[in-house]
């Protein structure tokens, strides 16, 4: 079998994020042997997360250049772990910082990469990965015969390895850098108002039943909101919506003011692969659906007995206002 070296990345706090301890977990799946290379401003706590893993060697860059998200630091700090180590595939996780540097690496290497990957096995002796094409329709399974070959797997797809035994041993790199930019700090939304939560067990999906005319005649804009806000707030589940809702404020309809299209799922938006999901008030078409094969327990509240969610598309369907069951739902939420 081929030399892999898997390469993880920290977070702030110098711990590994969920993602890469599955990608961890991808390469021993294999049963090859592998390496490790770490990169952040302190690697210490993520080497009591991947204690017992079973890596021939540990390398690290570590240190205050490399603490933050930056092609010009992190892209010569996968090329010096490469080179070290000299694999011939490289496993890592498909996060923003990844994606953004590893192909870069990867061309000055003179080898490729590949993003996005549902699946890595070892199949007569070679690595083959899988992916979805075509608006996530269509899943390849193939091979390169191109070296050395970067591997992007995405999250969800193999549990996160669980530390087991001592911290193993380290080899610190040197490497001098000129970062090109400089990071003053970071700004991010209050919990209060944050919407979009990758980690959370519950998907809720708001459809554009929410901005109609309800049974009274009437458009409920504020009482939309204040549910679906309560919701999130009592389960801190993630928000998600379909096409039609955020793209309504171009029409010139009433629309919910805390959603953009970054809450899209769907075909035009993201694939979430939360374990529950909860979808309100739409009706469950193809381009929004194909969003939710991943969520292992699709669930959905509709007036409408014969929509698109129950014909296949949901484990279950109720048939019920959505208002009602979300008041009602938030009402026992609260009494916890």
């Amino acid at each position: 079998m081929e030399p892999i070296l898997v390469l993880l990345h920290t977070e702030g706090d110098g711990a590994l994020h969920k993602a890469s301890l599955e990608a961890l977990s991808v390469a021993r799946a294999l049963g090859c042997a592998f390496d490790v290379g770490l990169v952040g401003g302190n690697v210490n706590p993520a080497l009591a997360q991947i204690a017992g893993c079973g890596a021939r060697r540990v390398l690290a860059l570590d240190g205050a250049d490399f603490a933050v998200s930056r092609y010009s630091t992190d892209c010569p700090a996968a090329v010096a772990l490469f080179q070290e180590t000299l694999p011939a595939v490289v496993i890592a996780p498909c996060t923003a910082r990844w994606q953004r540097s590893l192909p870069g690496a990867a061309a000055r290497m003179g080898g490729a990469a590949d993003t996005h990957l549902t699946g890595v096995a070892l199949v007569d002796g070679e690595v083959e990965v899988s992916r979805w094409f075509y608006r996530q329709r269509i899943e390849a399974t193939f091979r390169r015969e191109q070296r050395p070959w970067f591997l992007l797997v995405e999250g969800g797809i193999r549990a996160p390895y669980s530390a087991q035994g001592y911290a193993p041993a380290i080899e610190r790199l040197t490497l001098s850098v000129k970062p090109r930019t400089e990071v003053t700090g970071m700004i991010a939304p209050q919990g209060s108002t944050q919407t979009i939560r990758p980690e959370a067990e519950l998907l809720l999906v708001a459809g554009a039943g929410w901005t109609k005319k309800q049974k009274d005649g009437a458009i409920h804009i504020e009482q939309a909101g204040k549910l679906i806000l309560d919701l999130l707030a009592n389960t801190n589940a993630s928000l998600g919506s379909s096409k039609s809702l955020v793209d309504l404020s171009g029409e010139g309809h009433a629309v919910l003011p805390f959603l953009s299209h970054l809450n899209q799922v769907g075909q035009t938006g993201s694939t979430p692969r939360h374990p529950k999901g909860l979808a309100t008030c739409c009706h469950g078409e193809e381009p929004h659906a194909v969003g939710w094969r991943f969520v292992q327990d699709r669930r959905a509240v509709n007036l409408d007995a014969n929509c698109g969610w129950a014909r296949g598309k949901a484990d279950v369907v109720y048939v019920a206002d959505a208002f009602a069951v979300m008041e009602r739902l938030n009402a026992l939420l609260a009494k916890r």
